[in-house]
């Protein structure tokens, strides 16, 4: 007697096996990717980041200067790197026009407050007002943080904005304090 197609019998073994792990593996890279999408639905950006099952979040090791006895710092001064943009969607305007919350923070582990923080923004412009103190496009390209004053070590300021899209902002220039 033969065994039917597809039937599990020892020479089969390895078919079953070779779509049923697979299967297993999809299965839960999905459930991983609920559960993902279930902490964002909740506003646990944080959770998500930060949790130990998280494998994206990516680490920063700072090397140590041996050079003027500051451990903390490569280098002698701040950069525009010790200033980092986040940026991200938030509910809309009752009107339907996408809204967007940026924060500037001065991320400097020696203790440098930074001042002058320009933003390259492009023709960036809102709906919604924004405090020209806060964030103030003075030309194309060219947006001043704070109204040019320093931001302390650990410090931030955030706002938000209202338009169609977002725009990409980076940090183009600072002054150290």
């Amino acid at each position: 007697m033969t065994p039917a197609p597809g039937s599990l019998t020892p020479g089969n073994g390895i078919t079953f096996l070779a779509w049923f792990l697979p299967l297993v593996l999809l299965l839960c890279f999905v459930e991983s990717s609920i559960q993902q999408e279930e902490a964002l639905g909740q506003g646990s950006i944080k959770n998500l980041v930060f949790s130990k099952e998280s494998t994206s979040a990516i680490t920063r090791k700072l090397l140590q200067s041996t050079d003027d006895g500051d451990a903390n710092r490569i280098g002698t001064e701040c950069t525009k790197d010790d200033i980092v943009i986040f940026q991200g969607s938030t509910a809309p305007l009752p009107n339907g026009i996408p809204t967007y919350t940026v924060q500037i923070m001065n991320v400097c582990v020696s203790g440098c407050s930074i001042s002058d923080i320009h933003v390259s923004c492009g023709w960036f412009s809102s709906v919604k007002l924004i405090n020209p103190t806060v964030f103030k496009r003075q030309t194309y390209d060219d947006c001043l943080v704070n109204d040019g004053e320093p931001l302390g070590r650990g410090e931030g300021l955030s706002f938000e904005y209202s338009n169609t899209f977002s725009y990409p902002l980076a940090v183009s220039s600072v002054a150290c304090c």
